[in-house]
């Protein structure tokens, strides 16, 4: 991060010290218009947070110190910008519409290859759909399971949800990714061998949690239909090693693949969207798709100033470095996006969390916030509390859709007005002068007074569709580049996820072994020892 470009921002903070939100709004009767913009379908107010136009004027400066334009141009033409790993970046080459657009990594286009896999997906689920697939005792197929993990499970489930409407209501998916026997046991209770088409999520064959599941599974299954050649009319992959896909069973002519330059909290525009492909069909995937890539289009065309990912990114490092906010809120107003907090919290925390610079140098400053939330209104009789009155400053971001796919009454009414109700709230607060007028005790008063002053962005489609709800995940995807850019770290690694996984193949052999190692340290070799003798080893 420049320093000096920082230098600017903070000067601004401590001059802004004693003017609040409030006082803001009073200064600027067109603040409202001002500080909001349009971008594939979403309306952002950001007129409720702590800035000017000279604080905002000095962020921008921020990521323009950053090369952030240069930083944007690398990831959409292919260079490899995770460079820990030699990877091009190009999440965003899955759901370029433009039937002549060449990108290419290492000299070779990789749209031919992408467009092959859509079709390929569209193909397949459409004889799913259809029922023109037919499983090993020739029934069609009514249960859908995906077996993934991380990325493979997260972004499907989450859209899943999202787009519950739009899913072909006579089928049932599930999302098994837990390696807690638990997971998978309780949706095989769900579904029935003979009408259920399992698709295994794993880029290599090799995640220890999916194909531990995914062997589970197998074994379940052939149980169930008594012949290993069912797996080949049951099991799809969705995976680049034909070796270990071929090993396991599965026919490789169902194998739906994708590359290293897809991350995976950023595949679900891939191969890894089989399962809602499934769900809500081909041309509803195509408009979700679509959705993308008007916001990636946004992102890499409109001048900083007007560009919606650009200013929730600045905004959240005006309070995380400026304001030493810990954590931020996502609060959607739409019980369909219930999944969205969760997956989020992958692409934010894996992606920014992060201590070194990308020199390997430890940053002088703190990066990757913590990101949490919970569908509205449920969050309000749960922790709104604290956000209102803690001591903890928490940035949020309100979604909400103008219109309801479930008109009941007016629920939809009541849904949005708290949704409005609460910005206005944690914006302005409410004085002890006005509670006073109230007739509120003067003993009570301090427990009824509202600093306000709280920041709030909040984000307002026409309606929760498969186009807006590709626009959404991709402003959020940008946004977390953004901020990366910005801190100087790299965005598309994930070494920090590696340590447990390789110490725990040494703990399950010690779980398992005659007599354990004791390599440990003393704590583990002691809770190995209990497991041991709860279990009777």
């Amino acid at each position: 991060m420049d320093a000096q470009a920082w230098e600017k921002v903070d000067e601004l903070i401590d001059r802004n010290q004693e003017k609040t939100i409030k006082d803001l709004f009073a200064e600027d009767p067109g603040r409202a218009e001002r500080y909001s913009l349009e971008a594939a379908g979403w309306y952002l107010d950001y007129s409720k947070n702590r800035i000017d136009d000279a604080t905002l004027k000095a962020l921008l400066k921020l990521a323009e110190k950053a090369g952030l334009k240069d930083e944007i141009e690398k990831m959409f033409t292919g260079k490899k910008i995770n460079a820990t790993e030699g990877r091009a970046v190009l999440h965003t080459a899955l759901r370029n519409m433009d039937p002549k657009a060449k990108v290419k990594v290492d000299g070779k286009d990789v749209m031919p290859g992408v467009r092959k896999v859509l079709k390929a997906m569209g193909d397949f689920s459409d004889t799913v759909r259809r029922g023109q697939w037919k499983g090993f005792t020739g029934k069609r197929i009514k249960y859908v399971v995906n077996i993934g993990i991380g990325g493979s499970d997260l972004g499907p489930v989450m859209a899943n949800i999202a787009l519950t409407p739009y899913s072909k209501r006579n089928m049932k998916f599930f999302f098994v990714s837990n390696v807690d026997s638990t997971h998978l046991a309780e949706t095989l209770r769900e579904v029935k061998a003979d009408q259920t088409l399992f698709i295994v999520a794993s880029k290599t064959f090799t995640t220890q949690e999916t194909m531990s599941n995914a062997e589970a599974a197998k074994a379940w299954l052939v149980k169930e239909l008594g012949d290993k050649k069912a797996v080949a009319k049951h099991f799809v992959a969705v995976s680049t090693a034909e070796k270990e896909v071929s090993a396991f069973g599965i026919d490789v002519k169902n194998m739906f693949g994708f590359w290293d330059w897809v991350g995976g909290r950023y595949s679900l525009p891939s191969a890894i969207g089989l399962s809602l492909m499934i769900a809500i069909g081909r041309n509803n995937y195509k408009k979700f798709l679509k959705g993308y890539y008007k916001m990636d289009r946004h992102f890499r065309t409109a001048r900083f100033a007007r560009n919606m990912p650009v200013i929730l990114a600045l905004l959240g490092i005006l309070y995380h470095n400026g304001y030493g906010a810990e954590s931020y809120c996502v609060l959607p107003y739409d019980q369909y996006l219930s999944r969205f907090p969760a997956y989020l919290q992958q692409m934010d925390m894996e992606s920014n969390g992060k201590g070194v610079d990308k020199d390997g140098n430890p940053v002088p400053y703190t990066t990757g916030p913590i990101e949490w939330g919970e569908p509205g209104t449920n969050g309000q009789h749960s922790f709104y509390q604290l956000i209102h009155q803690g001591t903890h400053l928490i940035p949020c971001d309100f979604i909400g859709c103008s219109r309801t796919h479930n008109p009941v009454g007016d629920l939809h009414d009541k849904l949005m007005a708290n949704l409005f109700a609460q910005t206005e709230a944690l914006a302005f607060g409410k004085t002890a002068d006005e509670c006073r007028k109230e007739g509120v005790p003067e003993k009570l008063v301090p427990f009824k007074t509202f600093e306000g002053n709280k920041p709030t962005n909040t984000l307002l489609c026409d309606e929760l569709t498969p186009e807006t709800l590709g626009a959404l995940i991709a402003l959020y995807e940008h946004k977390v580049f953004v901020q990366g850019v910005i801190w100087n770290v790299y965005s598309y690694d994930q070494w920090g996820v590696q340590l447990g996984k390789v110490l725990a193949k040494g703990v399950l052999s010690d779980l398992t072994a005659k007599k354990p190692s004791g390599k440990h340290d003393a704590s583990t070799n002691r809770l190995i020892a209990r497991y041991r003798a709860a279990v009777g080893r």
